[in-house]
């Protein structure tokens, strides 16, 4: 375990919070150097990150992780749109790349602790363990995609900007004359351009034609009765809870409930198809390295920029259907356009408890028995929804 008199690594990526949080480490009196992954898709952030180091008068060292990078996270991206879900990189990214590769190269050269610009904050509790928290400003807070972080990453982890609130954040910038502070912020993955596909759409399919070597093929768009109602353009375009962009014919508004790639069916529906009572998750992550008891009561957002619902929690042992320890929720009220591939995330008020990979949800199970009868596993403990 490190102290606050180690040498502290900030992941700096040339953005406004990154920079902010190396000038408030730096100002505090902490012995600090930046540290840039390079990814092979962020050119631009390595000169920007080096450019903030030296406004600050800090050491600043690249590390070259674009082989991991593409393993952990490009790799899994492509083959999860590829399969019909709806992926989250940053999870995988934060996990295994920045708090797992980088955090060894800061270790390496002298660093305690590995800095970042997160909205989020961490705490040691009196029974040793380190607790994750949401950051101080709800609408920023970005604990989300850092509930796979383990106790051994928590404890090197640090958050400079987790009690302020993002307007905060670009006032300290901007009066410390960060070259950052006018930066936009960037609402896309990092590692997708947009292209030509229009709508503001990023170049996902691009991007997974080229890496797993195969075009998007256009198929079907159905409605939940099976009845074709359209044509779609290859299953990567859109993700569960879609509406805009699909070219189907409806009597009213439609969205995707589902997307079948055995089928390579686009599933439509109104706005009432696309709710789930449950889901079930998969490569579940527990930040005390242990699950809830059975029957516990928690709030889950099933993504980003959701609310938290309150949901019974139930877990699954390793021997459950797909053969992965996961869990199931159940929640108190349907949630609407939960997306396979995304993250559920589990939290008990400001606290993160964990979360894993959403894999089966109630619309979906739905949709595939009605369209496929007999193809489709009911949910565990799907005879007790009627």
């Amino acid at each position: 375990m490190s102290d606050s008199s180690d040498p502290v690594a900030v992941a700096m990526s040339g953005g406004v919070d990154s920079s902010t949080a190396a000038a408030l480490l730096v100002r505090a009196g902490r012995r600090v150097f930046g540290l840039t992954m390079a990814t092979g898709f962020n050119e631009a952030a390595v000169r920007q990150a080096a450019e903030v180091a030296r406004f600050l008068g800090i050491e600043h060292h690249v590390v070259d992780l674009s082989s991991v990078f593409r393993e952990r996270v490009i790799e899994p991206f492509c083959r999860a749109y590829a399969a019909g879900r709806t992926p989250n990189p940053c999870v995988r990214c934060n996990r295994f790349v920045k708090f797992g590769r980088l955090l060894e190269a800061a270790l390496d050269l002298g660093a305690g602790r590995l800095a970042t610009g997160h909205y989020a904050r961490v705490m040691r509790g009196e029974d040793g363990r380190f607790r994750l928290l949401r950051g101080a400003d709800r609408r920023k807070d970005q604990s989300y995609f850092l509930y796979a972080l383990d106790q051994e990453q928590l404890a090197r982890a640090e958050f400079p900007l987790g009690a302020l609130r993002k307007t905060e954040v670009r006032e300290i910038a901007e009066r410390l004359g960060l070259p950052a502070f006018r930066a936009r912020e960037s609402t896309d993955v990092c590692f997708v351009s947009r292209t030509r596909w229009g709508e503001g759409r990023s170049g996902y399919p691009d991007l997974v034609e080229r890496v797993a070597g195969r075009a998007a093929l256009p198929g079907p768009i159905v409605d939940t009765a099976g009845r074709p109602v359209g044509t779609h353009r290859g299953l990567v375009f859109y993700t569960v809870g879609q509406r805009r962009g699909l070219g189907a014919c409806g009597p009213g508004p439609l969205y995707v409930v589902a997307i079948d790639q055995t089928t390579n069916s686009l599933v439509v529906g109104p706005a009432s198809e696309t709710f789930s009572r449950w889901l079930v998750a998969s490569e579940a992550v527990f930040v005390s390295g242990e699950a809830p008891p059975a029957g516990t009561r928690v709030e889950a957002k099933v993504r980003y920029r959701s609310p938290a619902a309150p949901a019974d929690f139930q877990p699954l042992s390793p021997q459950a259907p797909g053969g992965d320890a996961g869990f199931r929720l159940h929640f108190c009220e349907p949630q609407r356009a939960v997306a396979p591939g995304q993250a559920a995330v589990l939290y008990d008020g400001d606290e993160v408890l964990g979360g894993g990979v959403i894999t089966t949800t109630e619309a979906q199970e739905r949709v595939l028995r009605t369209l496929a009868p007999g193809s489709a596993l009911p949910g565990p403990g799907d005879e007790n929804d009627s």
